[in-house]
Parts: C-alpha cells; structure tokens; sequence
C-alpha cells in the first residue's frame, strides 16, 4: 500500500493579487466608479465577511464579480468598521442609570489600519500595475497600491 504525504507548504501558496485602496467613497461609490474604470461588474453581495472579536461580531461589506469563462474572481472588501457596544455602568452622578453606546473600530487586517478598502484579485489576466493605474485615475482617490501578501499576519481573515 503507498503512503501519500501532504505537505502543509502546498496549501500555503497565495494565488490572488491585493491591492490597498485609500479613499473616503462609500464602498458603492467606489465600486461604481472601479466598474468604470475596469473591465468588472462588481455589485453587492449578501454574505458580507463576519470576523468575531471580544466586543462581537464586525460585518465588513463585500462587492463581487466572477467571471466564470476566464476563472477570474475580483472582490472589494471594506477594511474598517465601527462596532457599537452597550456600556451599562452605575455612577453616582446626574446621568445615573444611562446607557451609553461606545464604538470600537475592528478592522479585517489590522496590520493595516489606515486602508480604507482592498481588491482582492483571483486570476487576472490584467498585469497588477495597469490596475493599479486605473484605479488612481478615480479622482476622488487619495491612493492605490500593491500589497505584498507574504507579509501580511492575518491573511486568513482574507479566505472566505
């Protein structure tokens, strides 16, 4: 009988392209514009990218388009999102008894707080810079670039 071994290097390789996106668009403002721009229809999908933390659970919007004759997958992902908490403390003051709702910012990749967005790109056979060309052309764009995935420490919170 052989034995067949697996190597945990062989599920560890990074087949997609991301790119960071800084902008203060709302995340369908800048998928209309990135439909424009490139050869992608991204539209809105329902199963938004659920990361659990000690506060809950963060929801982070997700645009798609699969293109299924080229085996392309492009997503925009929302970096940031605000999570309101119930803070139900008793103080001895004029505000007894209230409920206070604090924010805490979660982000998909905390290594990188400062991206507002990222695309997530799956067999393009568009190069990476002529992308990333496009992309800043979108006048209402601080900036876009090319994020090295290797190294990145929670790159698991990007498989879904």
């Amino acid at each position: 009988m052989a034995i067949h071994r697996l190597h945990f290097e062989e599920f560890d390789e990074i087949d997609y392209e991301l790119i960071a996106i800084h902008t203060s668009l709302e995340d369908y403002r800048l998928a209309y514009f990135l439909n424009q721009k490139l050869p992608i229809l991204l539209s809105k999908n329902k199963n938004e990218i659920q990361l659990n933390i000690k506060e809950g659970s963060a929801y982070f919007s997700r645009f798609c388009y699969d293109n299924f004759e080229k085996d392309s997958a492009w997503n925009l992902i929302q970096n940031k999102h605000e999570v309101a908490m119930n803070n139900n403390e008793t103080k001895q003051n004029l505000f007894e008894n209230t409920m206070m709702n604090v924010g805490a910012k979660v982000f998909l990749l905390p290594e990188m707080k400062k991206v507002d967005f990222f695309l997530k790109i799956e067999n393009s056979e568009i190069p990476t810079d002529e992308i990333i060309k496009k992309i800043n052309s979108i006048k209402s764009l601080s900036t876009a670039y090319s994020v090295e995935t290797n190294q990145i420490k929670s790159k698991n919170n990007l498989i879904f």
